[in-house]
């Protein structure tokens, strides 16, 4: 049977304004009385005002305090200002503010084998004050730790870049930017969960090979660019050859046979695929000399 996690318990304290003043009044009421030789009553009354006066803390915005009695929880406060409670409580303020972490660049394999360098900046911040103070034993250190296993762990779902060996469509690190992130924020909340803590944002800082492969990948890429870029002139300089051939023929400006059909398809390829300028020659005599 699993142990039960601990819940926030909410905590109304008592305004601290109203406690503060009459702590005053008893104080000074009870040195008057003591003035007036009414030792035990002044000596109650300054007790009493000085009890009141431990009782009070104050609260910023988005801060809490969780209470304990000796060693027993009492709730959390979320009032803001000056409070009063039970002086007899400890009280451990615990800011529920917007936090950032910077998870330092990692170095680890992605789906494919390659290694990478990955890093990301996590915003997060505490739920649930009750379960990032008892149900873990440092929640910043616990936040820090599993976003670094997070991280390494997606970075192991998704290949690099694109590839042959990669389906159609499949997400990549580098062209799947929202699709990671979204993925990032999942496992994060999943891993943060058990310590009360939210996640506002995930994504990535850093992606780029390591630096034993990134030449070699780098000139992968170059060649894969100019393969497309080949095959996009090639399509464009078949396109227009086409082109040219039936315009030759509907305007009937010249008759070609199949021989010099295929002589003038080769040298409009030649000019138009070639990646430097092409020197013309003119034929001065006749088409067919």
């Amino acid at each position: 049977m699993g142990t039960q996690v601990r819940q926030e318990a909410p905590f109304t304290s008592v305004n601290g304004y109203a406690a503060g003043a009459l702590g005053i009044l008893l104080v000074i009421g009870g040195g008057l009385a003591l003035r007036g030789f009414l030792v035990l009553p002044g000596l109650l009354m300054i007790v009493a005002g000085i009890f009141l006066g431990a009782g009070l803390f104050m609260l910023q915005p988005n801060e809490t305090a969780i209470l304990t009695l000796f060693g027993k929880y009492v709730g959390t406060d979320r009032n803001e200002g000056l409070r009063w409670a039970f002086p007899f409580y400890r009280k451990r303020k615990l800011t529920v503010r917007a936090r950032n972490l910077n998870v330092a660049t990692l170095k680890v394999n992605d789906r494919r084998g390659n290694p990478i360098e990955i890093g990301a900046a996590v915003v997060w911040r505490v739920r649930d004050t009750a379960q990032a103070v008892f149900e873990v034993d440092d929640f910043e250190r616990y936040v820090s730790i599993q976003a670094e296993a997070a991280l390494r762990h997606l970075a192991s779902q998704y290949a690099y870049d694109e590839a042959d060996d990669l389906a159609a469509g499949e997400t990549t690190l580098r062209a799947g930017a929202s699709e990671v992130a979204h993925a990032l924020r999942s496992e994060l909340q999943a891993r943060f969960e058990a310590a009360g803590v939210e996640v506002v944002d995930a994504k990535l800082t850093h992606l780029a090979y390591a630096a034993e492969i990134a030449q070699v990948m780098l000139r992968r890429q170059q060649a894969e660019a100019i393969i497309s870029a080949r095959a996009k002139i090639v399509h464009g300089a078949v396109t227009m050859v086409d082109a040219a051939l039936k315009a030759l023929a509907e305007r009937d400006i010249v008759e070609l046979d199949p021989e010099r059909k295929a002589a003038m398809v080769s040298n409009l390829l030649v000019v138009l695929c070639s990646d430097q300028n092409a020197q013309p020659i003119i034929n001065a005599g006749t088409l067919y000399n």
